[in-house]
């Protein structure tokens, strides 16, 4: 009997999976960082003999060459994908042995790329669960869009029959995704941790509605992705090498201060409280929580010099591991210890913390109000938005920054990440920046004029 344990991965919104039957194991879509993949299996006691992608992915490295590399294991890739290491070639239909008791059965489900596959899993004449990548997710699909828009419309409508080809597997039969647990290769909004296909018959979209409904609904959610994206697959085609996760090289404070006048990128690390209450001027804050990786890629051109900054070591491996998962190369320098350690006697800047009230009150007070900098995404904008703001998408402001009018500058996003990034980068610039650190869904209750959709 096969068990299946998820490998989570919830800054970049992913999962991979550990497939064994306590002998054998298969792993699907290896994240880079494959040290978490061999720890579990000899937790589990099993020897990897298969790896398997779904497709090339977008939204991060992929560790299967390295795995394969190091275990021996065969390595499932569709053969019609280009790439440039060795592989085990399949094709739909194909079947694949897994130690004694387990199959794989190779489907074609393009959609969210070209070559998608899935795979389901057989163990004697049971069907015991389906890998669906970016094709079926919880409540979605992967989105069409990420090989550009003369693709889309083919690729939406590829997705639609993909789900329907994958409705025919028995209704009991468990879907194991990719995507879809935050990731921005979902096309909307996914919920739950688990599901059957008959589930996903009852509540999925792409299976309850017509496929011209389908397609309407999808084209019409689809918003910007990060623009780390653009790099994924090249460098997936060509096989990345294993993460080198050794502690960045130490900076001195001098260095750390001459990175920042050369106008690299310096990087804080720390909780948007302990950043607004001292900073160096110059770096800009990317707290360690949630989309980290996803926003930093978003914002920082991919490959750029890194200097990491953190209150311990632990951080910084933290975030390095994270960064690897999606980054060429390793940060250029890293300094822990907190702002003592790197400021070096450079005075310490701050910033200011606000919510969306004291927002309201800045702008009822008498006199010129301040400038408010919506850093949302194209479609949160259009779903309303404070009248008067200015929009400048947060991953676009150090190429538009200079847009902005003069006077203090309170920035705002959907919960207050990105206006943290956004308001840092702007008091790098010598601008007057307030982060509105709330949920925007309160900004009604707070008294804020707004522009509906």
């Amino acid at each position: 009997m096969a068990e299946v344990v998820p490998i989570e991965t919830p800054g970049l919104g992913d999962r991979s999976y550990l497939v064994h039957d306590g002998g054998a194991a298969l792993v699907i879509d290896p994240q880079r960082d494959t040290d978490r993949v061999t720890v579990l299996a000899a937790e589990h006691g099993v020897r990897i003999t298969h790896i398997a992608e779904t497709h090339i992915h977008n939204d991060y490295l992929t560790g299967g060459p390295a795995l394969a590399a190091a275990t021996g294991a065969a390595y499932l890739v569709n053969a019609a994908d280009p790439v440039a290491f060795d592989r085990t070639p399949v094709s739909d239909g194909d079947t694949v042995e897994v130690g004694d008791a387990l199959r794989l059965r190779v489907l074609a489900t393009p959609g969210h790329t070209f070559t998608h596959l899935s795979y389901v899993l057989e163990s004697g004449d049971q069907v015991t669960g389906v890998f669906t990548g970016g094709s079926l997710l919880y409540g979605t699909t992967g989105r069409p869009d990420l090989l550009g828009p003369r693709h889309t419309g083919a690729l939406a409508r590829a997705q639609y029959a993909s789900a329907h080809r994958l409705a025919r597997l028995p209704g009991t039969t468990p879907v194991f995704p990719t995507h879809g647990f935050g990731s921005f290769c979902s096309a909307g909004p996914s919920g739950g941790q688990s599901s059957t296909i008959a589930a996903e018959m009852l509540a999925n979209p792409v299976l309850t509605l017509t496929e011209r409904e389908y397609l309407d609904s999808l084209l019409a959610g689809l918003d910007t992705w990060p623009t780390y994206y653009a790099n994924m697959g090249p460098a997936n085609l060509a096989g990345p090498s294993a993460p080198d996760l050794s502690p960045p090289r130490e900076a001195t404070a001098g260095e750390v201060r001459r990175r920042l006048e050369a106008g690299e990128w310096v990087v804080d690390l720390r909780d948007r409280i302990a950043f607004a209450a001292g900073f160096l001027p110059g770096s800009v804050s990317f707290p360690l929580e949630g989309s980290f990786a996803s926003y930093l890629g978003w914002m920082v051109p991919w490959g750029a010099p890194l200097t990491l900054l953190g209150e311990t070591p632990g951080q910084v491996a933290q975030a390095q591991r994270e960064l690897a998962r999606i980054w060429a190369d390793r940060p250029v320098a890293a300094v822990s210890g907190g702002p003592p350690r790197w400021a070096g006697g450079t005075p310490l800047a701050s910033l200011r913390l606000a919510k969306l009230g004291d927002l309201a009150a800045a702008l009822a007070a008498p006199g010129p109000g301040p400038v408010v900098l919506d850093v949302r995404r194209r479609l949160e904008w259009a779903e309303g938005h404070i009248d008067g703001a200015r929009h400048i998408p947060f991953s676009e402001l150090p190429g538009r920054a200079g847009e902005l009018p003069a006077g203090e500058v309170w920035v705002h996003c959907q919960g207050g990440y990105r206006a943290l990034v956004a308001a840092s980068l702007l008091a790098g610039r010598g601008r007057r920046a307030v982060a509105v650190d709330d949920d925007f869904g309160n900004a009604a209750a707070a008294g804020l004029p707004l522009q509906p959709a």
